[in-house]
């Protein structure tokens, strides 16, 4: 769910902005090296955030992912997977956030778990390697972020229009 339907890394971006005064946006930890690791230590060291209740309420929604979803949807059966758990104030909010942007799906079809190893699907659609690594049933797919663009050896997808592209079936 994180950094794959919503975009959590704006999010936190704005968080760090505004708790430590400074001025990070995402071109410029994309393309400096020395500012994506200033930006990690000052992130590792000021992230309680994550754990305050309203952080993933207004997450931003990735682009065109409602769409795409609401699409893939006519072809497979979805569920959202989120390790939701490690921030256990996050799963009402997250819950909350689904049902307001994608209303389509129903909460018979969320998983809030701590590890993902034992998802079993055709796909799975993440932004850290760790899941993708004990994914073993289906096609891994990485979905680019920020904090994952060294991570080789998956098929890389990089928007919501790629992932329509390479999964919704064109008659």
């Amino acid at each position: 769910m994180d950094d794959v339907l919503a975009d959590t890394s704006i999010k936190i971006i704005s968080e760090i902005n505004k708790r430590l005064n400074k001025s990070y946006s995402m071109p410029e930890l994309l393309s400096n090296d020395v500012r994506k690791m200033e930006f990690y230590q000052d992130y590792l060291a000021h992230n309680s955030f994550l754990k305050e209740p309203g952080f993933f309420l207004d997450l931003p929604v990735k682009e065109n992912a409602v769409e795409i979803v609401k699409e893939l949807g006519k072809h497979y059966e979805i569920f959202i997977v989120s390790a939701a758990t490690e921030f256990p104030e996050s799963l009402k909010e997250k819950l909350s956030w689904l049902e307001e942007h994608f209303p389509f799906i129903s909460w018979t079809h969320v998983v809030f778990c701590g590890h993902k190893y034992m998802i079993q699907a055709d796909y799975l659609i993440d932004d850290h390697e760790k899941n993708l690594r004990t994914f073993s049933t289906g096609t891994p797919l990485l979905f680019s972020a920020l904090h994952n663009l060294h991570i080789e050896g998956y098929e890389r997808v990089n928007s919501w229009n790629e992932i329509g592209n390479l999964l919704i079936p064109h008659e």
